[in-house]
């Protein structure tokens, strides 16, 4: 038996999300707890050695300075979509010299984006929030990207974020001190529903949208996966099997909103994530969000969320409800 403690750094970066956190830290301390023992150390790194805020308010006061090197064995970096874009060469820096010396290296929530770009990701599987999915794919195109909850891919892993954390640290803790270990940490957390890392991030579309018909249900699942070619009605319609009025009227009945309608929606959220998460120009997003030019992108953009696209880039967008 291995007594000698794993030790984790947490590179918090400003805005991390605190559940993403909370739940990645959180059973390292109750499996202490249960095993009686000292199986895990954690410490915390900040960019510039600062406290980092979280996006509720709530700081963290770093234990270690980007750079350091203390016989880490696990560096988890925990972050929020907008804090990817950080200019800090020190820490991509840090991240490649510790992936050279063999430690372990993880991105929750946003964190995959600061793995991405030190370049630590190429040839391993990785996730990150559904939310950011379309734009790390446009930024990391030749990664292997899933949307599944995290993935374990050799000495890489990677999270949606929120409580995903506790499932992969689940599988983490049971890789290296069994399944009953493991469970007992989760069943400590009223974690009765330990989910795989290949279960899917989203709820189902039914409960999603409150709606239980299957035909709307397959179309709009269509519509999800095609956004940057936008399907035509009457493709969407053989999809339910129904003729185009009465796929409209389903669409006015169930979402009270029409098929181009609900497209737009969608294609505009993906447009707010696009704008804020990357750097594509306006023209960019507009075209991978299924638009025929950038003033059509733009006149859509300030109907919905009353700004327009360069200036939801300076200041982002709030968040709108979805039907």
């Amino acid at each position: 038996m291995n007594d000698t403690p794993c030790k984790v750094c947490f590179l918090l970066i400003p805005g991390f999300a605190l559940m993403s956190y909370a739940s990645a830290v959180e059973p390292l301390r109750a499996a202490n707890r249960l095993a009686g023992r000292t199986l895990y150390r954690w410490s915390h790194a900040t960019l510039d050695g600062r406290p980092a805020q979280s996006s509720n308010g709530v700081t963290i006061a770093p234990d270690v300075a980007v750079g350091a090197d203390q016989g880490i064995d696990w560096l988890f970096v925990v972050a929020a979509a907008e804090g990817a874009g950080v200019d800090s060469g020190r820490a991509m820096a840090w991240l490649r010299h510790l992936a050279l010396r063999g430690v372990r290296l993880g991105g929750v929530s946003g964190g995959p984006f600061l793995l991405a770009r030190a370049g630590v990701l190429a040839g391993y599987r990785c996730t990150v929030h559904w939310d950011h999915h379309a734009a790390f794919v446009e930024r990391f195109p030749d990664l292997d990207v899933t949307r599944s909850l995290f993935e374990i891919d050799r000495g890489r892993f990677t999270c949606a974020g929120g409580i995903a954390g506790l499932d992969l640290m689940h599988a983490l803790i049971a890789e290296a001190h069994g399944r009953a270990l493991a469970s007992e940490v989760s069943d400590w957390f009223l974690s009765t529903q330990v989910r795989a890392g290949s279960r899917p991030q989203r709820l189902e579309i039914a409960a999603r949208y409150g709606i239980g018909d299957a035909k709307l249900i397959a179309v709009l699942g269509r519509m999800e996966e095609a956004i940057e070619e936008p399907v035509r009605r009457e493709e969407l319609a053989a999809v339910a099997g129904v003729s185009v009025r009465q796929l409209e009227r389903l669409f006015r009945s169930k979402l009270g909103c029409t098929i181009k309608e609900q497209y737009l929606r969608l294609r505009l959220d993906r447009a707010r994530a696009l704008l804020t998460e990357t750097s594509l120009s306006v023209s960019e997003v507009a075209i991978a969000c299924g638009f025929v030019s950038a003033s059509h992108f733009a006149d859509a953009f300030r109907r919905r969320y009353g700004t327009s696209p360069t200036q939801a880039r300076r200041t982002g967008v709030p968040e709108l409800a979805r039907p």
